[in-house]
């Protein structure tokens, strides 16, 4: 049939045959069964007839005119609907050759003449429900088909006894064969399977059927195109009553999708996605694994930590994408070395570690060497791979020089766990850092000990604000033409409540890393103009403060509206305050650094360079931004009189200031002498402890009130 009847739709039977009185005769035998009956005289309208009823059963004679029954039989099972139509042949020819014809043609079952019509009847009957039974069954298959299509599910039958296999057709498809190969063997599959895996498959199958258990497993198969399909297979075996294996039922289903899907995904997970290398998450799995491995063994584990030496001038310079690019680069020079063992083998033959780079985040990177020989192998390895950063590389269409940072820790020496050793070595990488980077360094206790304190003067320094822990120093200035007070530079200082007043070198670099700088900065500012304008009511003459802006506070948004709000709710003129900023922080993103000089010029403030010659020392800066003062380092000032370069030094920044309009403050002034050497040059106005030291409120305010002229 080419559809399903509809329940309670009468059963269709066509009957074809050239002589009108059978006809009629098959027409009443079948009437009593309530069938509707359709007729044709011939072969060709029997074809019509079928097109156009869909019976589901078909009496046809086999001699009739213009076309045969066995011709017409063979085009029925042509049409739609004819492969599960009934079609029984009628005829008079009793010999083995026309029965033999009539099969081949496609006819369902022969009836011979003269017919026994009350046999006929109970004849159709059946074949109607064996027919009925057939289209279910082909359409189950169908439906099974279809689903084990979407499902990528072959299934398999081996019959043991006799070494028989039958295989779906989704089977041939998963394994790469095709029907019109030999007939499938258990041996013909088993070739397919990867040969990697092919002896394991070959080994759970005997013991399935040894142990009379069914099994589960995933495995490869090699197409012939070279490619690699993943499957998974389940069987299971059946016994005869004496426990003997007859035969085994499995299936197998493609999960390569799955599988493609998975990988995705723990690629995601497990890899960084600029690099290709291993991620954090990664890393602490194989690094617990070495250690585990190293305990068993007796093993030493070398962790090295790398970190790029001033990565983010790279990123603010060229922009995140040449960043990003020059990642890429280190990552392929390291793991193409290791790959190639240059940097482990020259270090560590004649036993060889394991190694794995990863990329923890960022800029920084790990190297782990395992099955370590010797531990200063691991600072070969170090200064191997500082060698090969130190090689120029083309980024963008220039070249770029960088350099890294490496703290190395060793296991079992410098700790048990991987967190212990992970911060041991980024405490290692820190210390490198400090003396200088593109260097290396192994850990040691006292580097963890220096750190610990560092950790907990950060603590200690979030709530130094809101427990009133800072306080301000004011150190005097003094003008060289007049020698009266020409201003103050505030000063902070923290009185710890446990460790006393702890040295600004030792937090300023701290609330510099963490960002604490900023609300530092702020606290300074508000302080020191509050501060200048409670002296100036109590009647003393009003004197220039000096305010140092961080380079983190500079690039945030909106200083200069900082500075206007300060000085509307302190009441400090404009002109009172004095911005110190440093050349590093004037140099970055220039155009944005102008637009903020020039808002802030415009409140009124007057603007100094700090420590000028220590850092760009441009000409074309000076001359493009609006400046009022040049503060000459401490560090030229020390040796003026015994070093003619820094003397030449400040004597050239002292020409240049009055070239430009600039007036000069000489920072660290300590001796008669110094101070003699720059009222000499022309310097407008020195600071220093020959002058004064940092004074304590009480103490500056008594400093302004009795002195008069200074020099």
């Amino acid at each position: 049939m080419s559809k399903n009847r509809a329940p309670g739709e009468q059963t269709v039977v066509l009957v074809v045959d050239d002589d009108m009185a059978q006809r009629l005769l098959m027409r009443e035998t079948l009437h009593d069964f309530s069938l509707a009956v359709e007729e044709a005289a011939d072969g060709e309208e029997a074809l019509a007839a079928f097109a156009r009823t869909s019976p589901d059963l078909v009496l046809m004679d086999v001699k009739m005119p213009k076309m045969d029954g066995f011709t017409a039989c063979a085009m029925m099972r042509r049409l739609a609907g004819g492969q599960d139509a009934v079609i029984v042949l009628v005829t008079g020819l009793e010999d083995f050759a026309s029965i033999r014809r009539a099969f081949d043609v496609g006819a369902t079952d022969f009836v011979t003449k003269p017919v026994n019509w009350p046999l006929l009847s109970h004849r159709v009957r059946y074949l109607l429900r064996a027919g009925r039974a057939f289209r279910n069954l082909r359409q189950s298959e169908k439906r099974l088909s279809i689903a084990q299509n979407i499902a990528n599910l072959g299934n398999w039958d081996w019959d043991i006894e006799k070494n028989s296999l039958f295989c779906s057709a989704q089977m041939y498809r998963i394994f790469g064969l095709s029907f019109q190969e030999p007939a499938a063997t258990y041996k013909t599959f088993l070739t397919r399977v990867h040969p990697d895996e092919r002896e394991a498959i070959r080994e759970l199958v005997d013991t399935a059927l040894r142990t009379k258990k069914p099994y589960s497993i995933d495995y490869r198969i090699l197409l012939p195109g070279g490619s690699c399909r993943n499957v998974h297979e389940q069987a299971d075996v059946v016994h005869d009553e004496q426990g003997n294996p007859v035969s085994m039922h499995g299936t197998v289903q493609d999960i390569t999708e799955r599988i493609n899907a998975e990988e995705k995904i723990r690629l995601l997970a497990y890899y960084d996605g600029l690099t290709g290398l291993p991620n954090r998450q990664l890393f602490l799995q194989l690094f617990q694994q070495a250690l585990a491995a190293a305990r068993r063994e007796g093993g030493k584990v070398a962790l090295l930590y790398l970190d790029l030496d001033r990565f983010k001038r790279i990123n603010d310079t060229m922009g995140h994408s040449a960043g990003d690019t020059l990642l890429q680069e280190i990552a392929n020079c390291l793991g193409e070395s290791i790959r190639s063992s240059d940097i482990v083998a020259k270090a560590c033959l004649p036993c060889k570690p394991g190694v794995t780079l990863s990329r923890l985040g960022g800029d920084e990177f790990t190297i782990l060497l395992t099955r370590l020989a010797e531990e200063e192998h691991a600072g070969r390895v170090a200064q191997r791979i500082l060698d090969l950063l130190s090689q120029p590389i083309r980024i963008a269409g220039q070249e770029v020089y960088i350099s890294g940072s490496i703290g190395i820790t060793l296991y079992p020496g410098d700790g048990e766990d991987v967190d212990m050793l992970l911060r041991n070595a980024d405490v290692a990488m820190y210390h490198a850092k400090e003396i200088g980077r593109n260097t290396f360094q192994f850990f040691s206790a006292q580097m963890n000990q220096r750190a610990m304190e560092k950790l907990s003067i950060e603590t200690d320094l979030k709530k130094a604000m809101e427990r009133k822990e800072l306080l301000l120093y004011y150190q005097p200035q003094i003008d060289l033409q007049t020698g009266r007070l020409a201003g103050v530079e505030a000063l902070v200082r923290w009185l710890h409540p446990r460790l006393g007043m702890v040295p600004p070198s030792l937090f300023i670099p701290i609330a510099e890393e963490t960002g604490l700088i900023v609300e530092v900065g702020e606290w300074v500012l508000q302080e020191a103009c509050r501060q200048a304008v409670l002296w100036q009511r109590a009647g003393l003459v009003p004197v220039r403060m000096g305010v140092n802006i961080s380079s983190l506070q500079f690039k945030q948004q909106g200083l200069a509206a900082l500075v206007d709000q300060v000085l509307q709710q302190t009441g400090l003129a404009a002109g009172c305050l004095e911005l110190e900023l440093t050349e590093s922080a004037i140099m970055q993103n220039v155009s944005q650094v102008n637009q903020t000089l020039i808002e802030l010029k415009e409140l009124g403030v007057n603007l100094s360079v700090d420590d000028f010659g220590t850092g760009y020392s441009s000409m074309s800066y000076l001359k493009r931004f609006p400046l009022d003062t040049l503060k000459i380092d401490r560090g030229f000032v020390m040796d003026i009189t015994t070093d003619a370069n820094d003397a030449a030094i400040i004597k050239a920044i002292i020409a240049l200031g009055k070239s430009l309009g600039l007036k000069t403050i000489a920072e660290g002034v300590e001796t008669a002498e110094q101070l003699a050497f720059l009222q000499k040059q022309g310097c407008d106005v020195i600071q220093g402890f020959f002058i004064s030291m940092p004074l304590p409120v009480r103490e500056a305010e008594r400093y302004l009130i009795e002195g008069e002229k200074f020099c």
